[in-house]
Parts: C-alpha cells; structure tokens; sequence
C-alpha cells in the first residue's frame, strides 16, 4: 500500500510542478511594487466604503454600486484589522495567483503537464494580468472564479455524479456576485459544450446549474438596471476597441503578439485535440473568445463595454498559445530536447521583452490620478478653518481616501457626510442654501476635476451650475495647483461686483490664473464599475 501511494505520488509530482509554478510566479509579480503609495479613483472607493459598517454599506448599495456589493462585504472584511493599501490590493493579488494555477490546472487536466506549466507562466506574465493584480477592484477576483468555474465544467462532464455540478454552479453563481458581467461566462461554456458535442445528461445537468445561477443573479440585475446611470460614461465599440483588447491579452510587443497568435492558430488545427471528453480548443476559444465579442457587439448599440469586465476571458489565450507550441513540439523532423526547460526559457523571453510594461505599470502616475498627491498639495496649500468647495462633488474623494491633507478644512458644500447618506461622495445643501453659504465668504478653496475648469463643461445638476456661476461672477482666481487629476484654485471676492458673461462665451483669465493644463480625463467620468 505505502509503495503504490509513493508512486502515486511520484508520478502527480509534474502535475504538482506544472501548477504551483505558475502561481508562485505570479504571487511574486503581483507583491513586487504592491505599495505604489497612492491609490487613483476607483481603489479609493474600495478603500473608503469598505471601512464602513455593514449596516452603512447595505444602505449604498440600494442607491449605487449593487453590483459590487459582495466585494465590499469581502472587502469590509478584509480591512478591519489593519486598513491601508497593502490590505487593499492583496486579495487581488491572491486572486491572480490562484487564476494562473487554474490556467496551469486546466492545461495539466486537458492536455499534459508542460502545456499547464507554459500556459500558467504565460497568463502571470501578461501585462495586463500584472495590472489587475495590483488593483484594489473584484476584477482579479473575478477571473480566478472564471477559471475555476471553468476547471470545474470540465471535471463535471466526465462525472455522473450531482456532486461537481453543484460545485460548478456554486462557483460561477459566486462569480457572478463578484461581478455581474461575469455571466457571460455561461455563455462560452454552453460554447464549449455545443463543439464538444457532448452527451444529452451533460446538457441537462448544465442546463439545470447555469438556471439555478440566473434565477440567484436575477434580484442583482434588477437592481443594478435601476442604477445604470453609473455606467453612462461609457462609449460606443468599434474595430479599434476590439484591436486593443487583442493586444491587452497578447501583450502589446508586435515580437510578442505575432508569434502568440502564430502558436494559437496552430492550436486551432483541427489534430490539436485533447485527451479528456472536453478537447482544449474546445474549452480556451469560448473562453477568450465569446464574452468579449458579445460585450463589444452590444456595446455598438449600449455601451456596456470596458476591457476590465472581460479581463477574466484571457485566460483562454495562454491555453490555445500552450497547446499550439505543444503541437509544434511533437510534430518537428526530430522531438525538440528538453521541450519544458524551451517552453520555459521562452516564456523567460516574453517577460524580459514585457517588462519595461510591468515595471511602469507600478508607477502612481500610470494611474488616471493620484489622489495621495493631491492630499499632499491639499496638506500644504490650505489651513484648518479654510472653506473648500468641490467640484463636482466626486472631487471630494481625495478627501474620502486621504483625509490627513484636507483635516480642519470647512466643506462649503456638504450637507450629510457620506457614510450617514448612502452615497459615495455625500449629499450636498440645495442652491438656496449654498448661495446663502457662499456670500459670506471672501475667500474659498476650489478643488476641482480637470473637466470642471473648461468652460465646454456644462452640468445637469442644479447645485453644480450653481457653484460654477458663484465662482464666475463673485470671484477671482488668485493662486493655483495643479496636480494628476485635480486642480485647487484659490479664489478671492472681486473688490467690486461685475456680473460675469455667461459660461461658455470665452473670456481672458487674469493675469494672476494659469490655465489648467490636460488632466488624466478627457470627459467627466462616471461613477466607478
């Protein structure tokens, strides 16, 4: 008995390698420059609603961000013993290397073992996996369900068993509270099985999981529908959209891209199969194909689309890379020597030719803003008692995420903070009340969005038109900061009132203002997603 448990052992030992591999790689990458030391917009959202109570974060989510709900509860989690931005981004970090164990897991399953250990390595060093890995978002998360969703279709199809479908199901509903977007997933699996051609009792047990998971995604639609506004900023897709998250899941180097897609299409042939009941093409090309082109097709008509809700389909991509070099492998005039130690050396190749990418990617300033660097301007410019209007109100995240800068400081504008109101930035008093608490004061703090300081930005809410027609007609610019992603402008009263022109016809600025340069955003963005 002990002998045949050794060699049992022995012979898992590959499959073993070929997994943990992959993910140590990918734990390293994602720890390396984990402390940026600033965190951009949507971490600090993460950051601040999920230091809320439960009670707090169960009341937002009737109003915005339901779709994210089961991350801040994770989240909420998560920060409770030591809150900083390590703590925020690990569990995405964990997440990406339990996703390139999967892939691994999923090669080793559906192939051999160094078809697990190419893809898995692939996958970790892909930017763009890099990048989500490091972000305080469910995304990472997100794609470590994916892929063990999909290891898990795989197992229940050669299973008579409900046992694996139940597990199945559990993991692709999980995934989907993650993250909405995610059940689009349901779709390439039903892909998958469709050119598998698999039995009738797997489409039924399939059929049966996939139901179970709509009808607990069913409340969690209904509710984000009513809160769509947050994805209005989004725009319409084109070819272009389509070429970039080409290049985001082979890696953006053409000495990358070409020999990638080279290796897929070899693994697209039609003896490229597999040895399980499900052939890997037939579980990646689904995988990495179907979410991204129903999202990108929708979105030509309803914007929906972002790469980061599909990010969980690349794993797909290093599967097919892995299995056309496995196909070139075996099919030379003579058998390649040392085949493993080549695939690795060339994944060795892939990182070195990519990581100019990983290691600029680490920087603060790769981010659309850094809000600790306003803080830090915050911290220097204003004093406590100093009145401060946001602009918009989304602008007050800076605050939110790094309160030491702004601490003392009059918020002209707030009227319930935001933990008590149920919104992420707070509510705001009405233009009455804000025009009452704006004449009495000489001199105000703008801290303001790089869109708010052009005169082409027109706001739909009524508070807001108001701030920008107060600041234009009763104040002068004196002074100015700039930083990525904000700027603070020091206003003072005009010694004599001279009723401005109306927003959007051009007026000189005085000599002592300067112009706000390009910020990091083009347009007004929307809430986070």
């Amino acid at each position: 008995m002990v002998y045949a448990w050794v060699r049992r052992s022995a012979a898992r030992r590959p499959e073993a390698v070929a997994v943990f591999l992959p993910a140590l790689v990918m734990l390293t990458i994602g720890l390396w420059g984990l402390d940026r030391g600033a965190m951009w917009r949507d971490e600090a959202v993460t950051f601040q609603v999920a230091r809320r109570s439960v009670p707090q974060i169960w009341h937002l989510l009737h109003t915005v961000d339901a779709v994210h709900g089961l991350y801040y509860l994770l989240m909420h989690a998560v920060l409770a013993p030591h809150p900083g931005e390590i703590a925020l981004r690990l569990p995405s970090v964990c997440g990406a290397a339990a996703t390139a164990g999967l892939v691994a897991a999923l090669g080793v399953r559906l192939c051999r073992p160094r078809v697990g250990l190419w893809a898995g390595l692939l996958y970790a060093v892909t930017p763009m996996t890099g990048h989500f890995a490091q972000e305080g978002r469910s995304y990472a998360l997100v794609a470590a369900g994916a892929a063990g969703a999909t290891l898990l279709l795989v197992r229940a199809a050669r299973s008579t068993r409900p046992g694996p479908w139940c597990a199945y199901g559990a993991t692709v509903a999980a995934t989907c509270l993650l993250h909405e977007m995610a059940l689009l997933l349901l779709l390439a699996h039903a892909a998958t099985l469709a050119l598998a051609r698999v039995p009738a009792r797997v489409w039924r047990a399939w059929a049966l999981a996939a139901g179970v998971v709509v009808l607990v995604l069913v409340p969690l639609v209904l509710v984000s529908r009513e809160q769509s506004a947050q994805v209005a900023w989004l725009s319409r897709t084109g070819l272009g959209s389509a070429e970039r998250l080409l290049g985001m899941f082979t890696g953006p180097a053409r000495l990358v891209t070409v020999p990638y897609l080279l290796l897929v299409a070899l693994a697209l042939r039609p003896a490229a199969t597999g040895r399980g009941t499900l052939p890997l093409p037939a579980v990646a090309l689904p995988l990495v194909t179907v979410p991204p082109a129903v999202l990108l097709t929708v979105s030509h008509w309803r914007p929906l689309y972002d790469e980061r809700y599909v990010f969980y389909a690349l794993a797909g991509a290093p599967l097919l890379a892995a299995a056309g070099a496995e196909y070139l492998a075996t099919r030379l005039p003579r058998q390649l020597p040392h085949a493993v130690l080549t695939g690795v050396l060339a994944v060795t190749l892939v990182f070195a030719l990519q990581l100019p990418l990983l290691r600029q990617d680490r920087r603060p300033d790769r981010r659309p803003d850094n809000l600790a660097a306003v803080s830090a301007a915050a911290h220097r410019e204003l004093r406590p008692g100093d009145p401060v209007l946001f602009l918009p109100s989304i602008a007050r995240r800076a605050a939110l995420a790094y309160p030491k800068g702004f601490r003392g400081i009059r918020d002209i504008a707030l009227s319930v903070p935001a933990p008590a109101s149920g919104t992420l930035y707070g509510l705001e008093a009405d233009p009455g009340e804000l025009r009452r608490r704006l004449e009495r004061l000489d001199r105000v703090w703008l801290v303001a969005a790089p869109f708010a300081t052009r005169r082409a930005w027109h706001p739909g809410e009524a508070t807001e038109r108001l701030k920008l027609a107060m600041i234009d007609e009763r104040f002068v610019p004196l002074e100015q900061v700039v930083r990525a992603g904000v700027t603070l402008r020091l206003y003072v009263r005009r010694p004599t009132y001279i009723p401005a022109p109306p927003r959007g016809r051009p007026r000189p600025a005085p000599p002592s203002a300067g112009r706000a340069g390009p910020g990091a955003l083009g347009s007004p963005p929307g809430p986070p997603r």
